[in-house]
């Protein structure tokens, strides 16, 4: 038995969100089609208010509403020497929770992954450089994730901005509170010295969680 062309339609384009499969799509539709006529127009509307009123930021690439610049990069109380790197708008949201970096952002949307078509072209990594080159910013603070497209990402950073003159932090990892030390294992990041011209891998060795994100930035590298 097959589903009816309209119901097929509705569980193929909820199967295209990232995370769902084909059968937590079967199980969003039909929620959908059990649920009173309200609530689902009250899903289509905020999806559609959220296409027209949502907008990328002009500066950052974080999402804006209302307007050409989004609300951080408006902030005049805002560090503007300092710019933390991130690969999407959730970053800055999880970021912005600590409460403790004060600087401005630039969002990549997206971690450099050549297997999966994501090259420099689709990063706004030229954007960066450009905001390096016309703003008076002093530091870089990569904040990208752990993995490897991660890491992968942020050692590309590194090569476009080294020669720019801009110094460059790296976001540590640690244990979590009441993590387990068997667990820690060496984790390298990349360092950048000015002065130098050596772009090795520098080792460490997680010894404890950090508890802001200054404290999370490594020894400037």
């Amino acid at each position: 038995m097959s589903y009816s062309s309209t119901v097929q339609e509705l569980i193929d384009q909820l199967g295209r969100l990232p995370g769902i499969g084909p059968k937590s799509a079967q199980r969003v539709a039909f929620h959908l089609l059990k649920a009173p006529s309200e609530d689902a127009l009250r899903l289509s509307r905020a999806i559609v208010d959220a296409k027209e009123r949502v907008s990328f930021c002009s500066r950052c690439f974080n999402l804006s509403e209302g307007g050409d610049e989004c609300a951080i990069c408006l902030d005049p109380r805002r560090e503007t020497r300092m710019v933390c790197v991130v690969e999407d708008s959730q970053d800055i949201v999880a970021i912005e929770r600590t409460q403790e970096f004060r600087g401005r952002y630039h969002v990549l949307q997206g971690a450099f992954s050549p297997i999966d078509g994501v090259g420099v072209e689709q990063l706004r990594v030229k954007e960066l450089m450009s905001r390096v080159a016309d703003e008076d910013i002093e530091e870089i603070i990569v904040a990208t994730n752990p993995n490897l497209e991660g890491e992968a990402t942020a050692a590309l950073l590194v090569k476009y901005l080294k020669p720019m003159g801009v110094r460059v932090s790296r976001i540590a990892s640690g244990l979590p509170v009441g993590g387990d030390l068997e667990y820690a294992d060496e984790l390298k990041y990349h360092k950048l010295d000015n002065d130098d011209d050596d772009d090795e891998w520098e080792e460490w060795v997680v010894e404890s969680a950090p508890k802001s994100v200054g404290e999370k930035r490594k020894r400037s590298v």
